[in-house]
């Protein structure tokens, strides 16, 4: 890749519409015959011709984890912006724009990039990069590093796309703080088939004399993210040791060494939201941030992360079920996902019952079996629905494995035919439906009913 000139222009105009941007998308990922190729050869190659562009970035609270990454990243996005601070955010997957990962920080609170923006900086990465080999995220991923050393910013939350030792994000010498949230099993192909292996994956984000932020983990996860601080001299700020955070009485309560917060429920929806919240908080704090009470309280109110447990009211979805059916999108997809999830969905059950439908898609590289078996002793109706995606489960492999631990499920031909046969079998009945699996369904989920990122 060559190094930029210090204020490059683009070369080439085009239409910018999120279809030229797909269209970039499109020749980027023809750069590198495979999607996923763990190696930071690459982007430290590229970022040396880009004259480091990671080097001139705000400072960065860097987020790896299982499940729990986006929340968390939202959360402490949410706890910034409420004290007045720009933030910068990358996260990755997009629901429905590929413009959702980028969030620039501004006064006021961020806003997503710009099509003419990303178009001009995604097209100066492929000419700058000259058909080199690289993949799609990796050099998006330059892009976004591009783009947030040109923005002046108080922070950047920076969101690990897989594992966190070879992923591309884990280029940054100095974050101002790293954070693991929940290690359970995913990307097993991956990143190995043990918790073991999947932690010392994501543990390998902290560097040398810089803090970590822990959320609750597995005794056998702690104890490989401990001895790679020990390693690193990684001083470590652990949920349930060194800082607090819980629901009691429906309130968010929050306890370290500089004392308690206790203040309204979070936005984003279940129990395990409190912990994720109390992470960002332990970890804006580690970073060096002053969070005041009021900030915490503004920023629970006003935290947004879509797909994650989501009602949906108002659009084409609830117009197309019964009459006052309650309706839930959740992008979980691996079994940890699952369990918080089921879990949610009890509490719902105790506090007001009614009949569970879930529409499920799922990829074929996940654990069917290990996420759905968290919902049995709900006794949900399934619909396995199918969508776009490469490597997405067929609607009728998937009923077949949730047979295959007792499940009833039924295979469908569309999410719309799905819709239809609930609105038929439940008429009045007021059902409660979850959409859940993956966040590719929950993103034709969120483009169907017409739902646009802000």
């Amino acid at each position: 890749m060559r190094r930029p000139a210090a204020d490059p222009a683009p070369t080439e105009t085009m239409p910018v519409a999120t279809t030229a941007i797909d269209e970039i998308l499109e020749r980027l990922t023809r750069l590198h015959p495979k999607k996923i190729d763990m190696s930071l050869a690459r982007m430290e190659r590229a970022l040396a011709s880009l004259g480091h562009p990671e080097k001139a970035l705000p400072p960065v609270i860097h987020v790896a984890g299982t499940n729990g990454k986006g929340s968390t990243s939202a959360f402490a996005r949410a706890f910034l912006e409420a004290s007045g601070k720009k933030v910068h955010v990358y996260t990755s997957p997009h629901l429905v724009r590929f413009h959702e990962r980028y969030r620039l920080g501004a006064e006021g609170g961020g806003r997503l990039v710009d099509d003419e923006t990303l178009a001009d900086v995604l097209l100066e990465m492929e000419r700058l990069n000259a058909g080199d080999p690289i993949t799609q995220f990796e050099i998006t991923t330059l892009a976004g590093f591009v783009l947030f050393s040109r923005h002046p910013a108080d922070a950047l939350i920076l969101e690990v796309g897989m594992g966190g030792r070879l992923d591309a994000t884990n280029v940054i010498d100095r974050p101002a703080v790293s954070v693991i949230t929940s290690v359970s099993m995913d990307h097993a192909d991956y990143l190995g088939d043990t918790i073991p292996k999947i932690a010392a994956e994501k543990a390998g984000i902290l560097k040398r004399g810089r803090p970590c932020v822990v959320s609750r983990q597995t005794p056998e996860a702690m104890a490989v993210i401990e001895a790679m601080a020990e390693r690193t001299r990684s001083r470590l700020s652990v949920s349930g040791l060194d800082w607090f955070a819980r629901e009691e009485n429906g309130r968010f309560v929050y306890q370290d060494d500089d004392g308690l917060i206790d203040a309204p429920p979070p936005k984003l929806i279940g129990r395990h939201q409190f912990e994720n919240a109390g992470t960002a908080l332990a970890a804006v704090k580690t970073a060096g941030f002053k969070v005041s009470e009021a900030d915490v309280v503004r920023g629970l109110a006003n935290v947004r992360w879509p797909a994650r447990l989501q009602r949906l009211a108002g659009g084409k979805i609830a117009a197309a079920l019964p009459a006052d059916s309650e309706i839930w999108l959740d992008g979980g997809h691996n079994p940890g996902g699952g369990e918080v999830l089921a879990e949610a969905i009890r509490g719902m059950n105790a506090r007001s019952p009614r009949p569970l439908v879930m529409l499920c898609g799922m990829l074929s590289t996940k654990d069917p079996r290990g996420f759905l078996e968290h919902f049995r002793d709900l006794s949900p109706d399934i619909l396995t629905v199918p969508f776009t995606y490469p490597v997405a489960l067929t609607a009728e492999a998937l009923s077949e494995a949730a047979g295959s631990i007792g499940l009833v499920a039924r295979p469908t031909k569309s999410l719309a035919s799905a819709l239809s046969e609930v609105a038929a079998k439940y008429g009045e009945a007021r059902p409660r439906v979850l959409i859940t699996g993956t966040l590719y369904l929950a993103g034709e989920v969120l483009a169907f009913d017409g739902w646009q990122p802000d």
